[in-house]
This record gives C-alpha cells, sequence and structure tokens, in this order.
C-alpha cells in the first residue's frame, strides 16, 4: 500500500544488498513518459491500472537478483499476482490504515487520496488485504520501525545472512 515505507525501504534494500532498486513510477515514467497522477488524471482509474501492469511486467523482465517496487493496485489482477509469485520473492510491509494515512498526507504524486484519506485506506486495506497475503513470502509490519531497521530485516532474510 502507499505509505508502507515501498520507496523509501527499496532504496535502502538496494545499498545494503548492492541490487538495483527499480521503482513502479520510474518504470511507468520511462515507458509512458509521464506519472501515476498524471496518467489517472489523463486516462481514469482503468488507464492507470493498464500502465502500472505494463511497469510490473518491465520490472518483472529485469535480471534478478534486484528490487521491484510494485504498484499497490497491481494486487487486484489475478494474473499479476501469479506472476509477482512466479518471478521473486514477495514482500508486504503491512501497516494500519491510520498509519499509512499519517504517512500518506500531503504527498502530491499520491493519485487516489483526494478527501478522507483514513477512509479510503480503511476500505482499501480490508478489500486487498486476503490478496496481499496471497502473495507474500516475507511480511513485515512496519507500524513501529524505521525504515533503515526494515530493510536490515529484509536483508538479512534475502541474503540469507540472518
Amino acid at each position: 500500500m502507499m505509505g508502507s515505507g515501498k520507496s523509501t525501504v527499496g532504496r535502502l534494500l538496494a545499498e545494503r544488498t548492492g541490487w538495483p532498486y527499480h521503482d513502479n513510477d520510474a518504470l511507468l515514467d520511462r515507458l509512458f513518459g509521464r506519472t501515476a497522477r498524471e496518467t489517472k488524471e489523463l486516462e481514469g482509474e482503468p488507464g492507470l491500472r493498464e500502465k502500472e501492469a505494463a511497469a510490473l511486467e518491465l520490472g518483472l523482465q529485469i535480471e534478478p537478483p534486484c528490487i521491484v517496487g510494485v504498484a499497490a493496485g497491481t494486487i487486484l489482477d489475478a494474473r499479476l499476482r501469479r506472476l509477482m509469485r512466479e518471478r521473486g520473492t514477495c514482500v508486504w510491509l503491512r501497516a494500519r490504515p491510520a498509519t499509512l494515512a499519517e504517512r500518506a498526507a500531503g504527498a502530491e504524486h499520491r493519485a487516489w487520496l483526494e478527501g478522507d484519506a483514513l477512509a479510503w485506506f480503511e476500505q482499501t486495506l480490508a478489500e486487498r488485504q486476503p490478496l496481499y497475503e496471497a502473495v507474500a513470502d516475507i511480511v513485515i509490519d512496519t507500524d513501529s520501525l524505521a525504515a533503515k531497521e526494515i530493510a536490515d530485516r529484509l536483508a538479512a532474510r534475502l541474503t540469507d545472512s540472518g
């Protein structure tokens, strides 16, 4: 979910492992020349979901080991869930809706947060939680952890050094 720390943790994890980090937003921009917010404004949610799927597919084609920050909405597509499970280790950075809303507040690049952010996170997380659980190989509760600590834990798990 947005606000979980995907981008920050992804970059820190890349520093610790030496593996390249590829953020979904950067992959989307590379493919289509615009941000997720711009895409949503121009093409609506269906257009954005299509572009996010293409960005994920590009990320999954990168030679491993690497780290790919995945757009949260891609979990809604059964085909993409299958691809993620087949092609990598899936990490769910889990957090409570209130934590996610607080972290995501004020970020202009967030395509979904207009209106009551907490209500949006509560509803969206309730819908997606079973899907995240179905693909997650590793789950880390991030509510009370600093990004550095999360990256350290993941580096240990993913490199079998801890």
